[in-house]
């Protein structure tokens, strides 16, 4: 079969493929990869690119792992595919829950397998209000999130997204969310005189609480850093007094870790920063650092319990054709076994922290520099602004931030920007010269815009 020219590709791709976030106006000369290696993807025309965002923020372990292409043969040899509905079961699917309540926080006890992100919040929303009912308490349905959050975007994932433009053209929302400010210590308003922005925006979490009343509030989500809003890094006192907060009031904390596990902050999972633990964790992404799709939900021995001993007629009636995919599962073990091996936790923080400083030293002076952010492991942004003194924002009809994007593709690098936050996540594997590379293009492509 001979390859397509990139001309017939790209007019079959206008013609009958629908992207995410779809809008021809974007896509009329779309980047079509077709191979990657390390921190390294290349077009089909040959060009080749630095990978700033691990794919999408997913590539943990780099492109082009040969490993996990023979851990998915091996696997589809054998046996490809069998329901794990109750009743039944696979062993990757066993071991690779086993492993990973081994490596998360120590209240973990159960893994249910989804196939992402948006499927795992999916699923913790649902198990919030089924706990609820199991407890006696089934007026608590209510999920609190925050401004800037991403958590996918099905109907129930997207009415926890705190980012009004995926709401506008698919409402209404499913009822029972709303939102709160996250901790965005650039921007955040309303703290009192003495409150940190840490406190204050905690302070907001329980006032939601309250004022909905608490017996009808399920949970509260939050990703430790969030990631597609900009890398917003929150303050080290927040955490604590969220996790305070929570138990408080009967509300369950659901952390997203989609983005922020496996190793992408220099530790396994993001909350461990703050000593926090959640009672329900959801994740995907770098579990399989990309190469197959697998996310889920990991839960408290409290809310296990909760599943193991209702009624039969009450049961947990929720289920993915795909949960505990044996060929995903047998990848993701083996993309565990791979960060472990190479410790890349600690390339994670170590590259995180030169990353973070590169910034800082780049963009601490520039006139239009208006927050750096990063500090924990390989997720950092830097944030412009129209002027510095009174943090405005430029026009958006400037297009600012895609413009950069678009400057950095021109130089050979590959990332996102949200507004005219530049975002950065590169691969867990990147070595020193890439990420002085990384910085340098970045500089170049603000000054091609901004003209400093």
């Amino acid at each position: 079969m001979t390859t397509p020219s990139p001309a017939d590709l790209v007019k079959a791709d206008h013609e009958h493929l629908i992207h995410s976030l779809h809008h021809p106006m974007d896509h009329s000369e779309p980047l079509i990869f077709v191979k990657g290696r390390g921190a390294v993807i290349t077009d089909v025309q040959g060009r080749e690119y630095f990978d700033g965002l691990s794919g999408l923020w997913n590539t943990n372990v780099g492109h082009g792992r040969e490993e996990l292409a023979q851990a998915a043969e091996a696997q589809m040899k054998e046996l490809a595919y069998y329901s794990t509905y109750a009743g039944m079961s696979n062993i990757p699917a066993i071991t690779l829950a086993d492993r990973l309540i081994s490596l998360a926080y120590k209240n973990m006890q159960a893994v249910f397998f989804t196939c992402g992100g948006a499927e795992s919040n999916e699923a913790a929303f649902k198990t919030a209000r089924f706990y609820w009912k199991a407890r006696g308490k089934p007026d608590k349905v209510k999920i609190i999130a925050r401004r800037e959050g991403y958590h996918g975007v099905t109907l129930q994932a997207m009415s926890a997204t705190g980012i009004a433009p995926y709401w506008k053209m698919f409402e209404p929302r499913v009822p029972g969310f709303l939102h709160i400010q996250p901790p965005y210590a650039y921007r955040f308003q309303g703290a009192k005189p003495g409150e940190t922005v840490g406190q204050a925006a905690a302070r907001e979490l329980e006032e939601a609480i309250l004022r909905e009343g608490p017996d009808t509030v399920a949970a509260f989500i939050a990703e430790p850093i969030i990631g597609g809003g900009g890398v917003i890094v929150p303050p080290d006192d927040y955490f604590p007094r969220i996790r305070e907060i929570c138990t408080k009031h009967q509300v369950l904390f659901i952390a997203d870790e989609v983005i922020t596990g496996f190793c992408r902050t220099g530790h396994w999972f993001a909350l461990t920063y703050w000593g926090v633990e959640p009672d329900i964790m959801s994740f995907a992404k770098g579990v399989t650092s990309g190469y197959l799709p697998l996310g889920g939900i990991m839960v408290s021995r409290e809310i296990k319990d909760a599943m193991d001993t209702v009624p039969p007629e009450s049961r947990w009636m929720h289920a993915h054709t795909y949960s505990g995919h044996p060929t995903c599962c047998a990848v993701g073990l083996k993309n565990i076994e791979i960060m472990e091996r190479e410790r890349l936790w600690e390339n994670a923080a170590r590259m995180g922290t030169r990353l973070y400083e590169g910034l800082k030293q780049t963009f601490g002076s520039h006139p239009h520099a208006g927050d750096i952010r990063g500090g924990k492991g390989l997720l950092a942004a830097v944030e412009l602004v129209a002027d510095k003194g009174t943090k405005a924002a430029f026009p958006g009809d400037q297009k600012v931030g895609p413009r950069v994007q678009a400057e950095m593709v021109k130089r050979g690098v590959v990332t996102r920007t949200r507004g005219e936050s530049v975002c950065f996540a590169p691969p867990l594997i990147v070595t020193e010269t890439q990420v002085d590379r990384l910085i340098s293009v970045t500089r170049d492509a603000v000054k091609a815009v901004l003209g400093v």
